[in-house]
């Protein structure tokens, strides 16, 4: 495992402003070796590495070193940089069945943005790595320890993703500078069969307008709304006052058509919605949500569009009905969990919340 950090290590780029690195072996507790600002060159923490000493004790509580992580590892006075944009990201290395329950923690760190790679043994429990790891792809897997050097290139090219998904880096001034917000897309199926659900699908949008921040430049809209095609009803800086964006949602009206091509409208958000043009503060650092509202199968292929959406960190919420087809919102959606169902649009308002 050491010579695995080692390896990790040598290929990043240490730096004060650029790569930090902490390690924090755990059994029963957690104990941090180092933090993310204790060493500022590759040689101090290579030195460091090569000197760790195995810690032993049981039971292996891996949920309560997550949260311990969580809780004084990512935060600004460790030497975390999450607050300015700075991509976060936890390689966990373990060789058992965790103890106590790792949902919770896992959850808390994924919410912080931060990326988690879980790599496992034989004697790991995969579900429980899956679980942890930021998506189920992330968890990698080794038959022993000593096999690492052989998954060396799938966590490179992990790592990497990671670091496209989360923003380039821009001074830390305009993002201190920057309110702190959101930028939500709104994307509706306004094909034929979605007509009488269409006025609830309405409601929905404006409850959540309602609750978003829109006056003071934090928060920006965007509703789109497709069948066969997509047609964008306003951008994300059309309009930049909540009372202008609810009497345009007050306003739209049905669009209808079919097929339901949700593949082609997705592909078409990321190549015109969620753009610095269209209004999208993605390269500042905002958090880009979208929130689908759909109800009925997709005619063309979602995967691909949704996983570009993906890889650009758009976070995706796909709501559908009872004529959707749950396992494709699944597949869209940010993780199972984003992917909610009422059994029709007039019950929207019991998955607000």
């Amino acid at each position: 495992m050491l010579d695995f950090v080692e390896r990790v290590v040598e290929k990043l780029n240490v730096g004060e402003n650029n790569d930090r690195v902490s390690v924090v072996q755990y059994g029963r507790d957690a104990e941090v070796h180092f933090y993310l600002n204790t060493y500022t060159t590759r040689e101090d923490i290579v030195d460091s590495v090569r000197g760790l000493r195995h810690r032993g004790g049981r039971p292996l509580n891996t949920g309560a070193a997550l949260q311990y992580v969580r809780d004084n590892v990512f935060t600004n006075s460790s030497g975390s940089r999450r607050l300015q944009g700075v991509p976060q990201m936890l390689i966990l290395l373990n060789g058992g069945r965790s103890f106590d329950n790792v949902a919770t923690p896992a959850s808390a760190l994924k919410q912080q943005g931060i990326f988690v790679i879980g790599i496992g043994t034989r004697s790991s429990d995969i579900r429980e790595l899956q679980k942890i790891s930021y998506d189920p792809s992330l968890a990698l897997s080794v038959s022993e320890f000593t096999d690492l050097p052989g998954i060396q290139e799938q966590l490179s090219s992990a790592m990497n993703t990671v670091v496209v998904r989360a923003t380039p880096m821009t001074p830390t001034v305009t993002v201190e500078k920057k309110p702190v917000g959101r930028d939500v897309v709104f994307l509706l199926d306004g094909s034929d069969g979605t007509r009488s659900g269409f006025p609830a699908m309405r409601d929905f949008v404006q409850r959540v307008v309602e609750t978003l921040s829109v006056d003071d430049n934090k928060d920006r809209v965007s509703v789109v709304q497709y069948s066969r095609d997509p047609a964008v009803q306003f951008y994300l800086n059309t309009y930049t006052t909540k009372g202008e964006i609810l009497d345009t949602v007050r306003g739209l009206r049905h669009k209808g058509g079919r097929p339901l091509n949700t593949g082609a409208a997705l592909q078409y958000l990321r190549d015109n919605v969620f753009t610095a043009s269209a209004g999208s503060r993605r390269l500042e650092g905002v958090p880009q949500v979208l929130i689908l509202l759909c109800g009925g199968k997709s005619f063309d292929s979602v995967d691909a569009p949704a996983s570009a959406l993906k890889q650009l960190g758009v976070l995706i919420f796909a709501i559908g009905t009872r004529s959707s087809d749950s396992r494709e919102l699944q597949n869209i959606s940010h993780d199972p969990s984003t992917a909610l169902s009422v059994s029709e649009f007039t019950d929207l308002p019991s998955v607000q919340q």
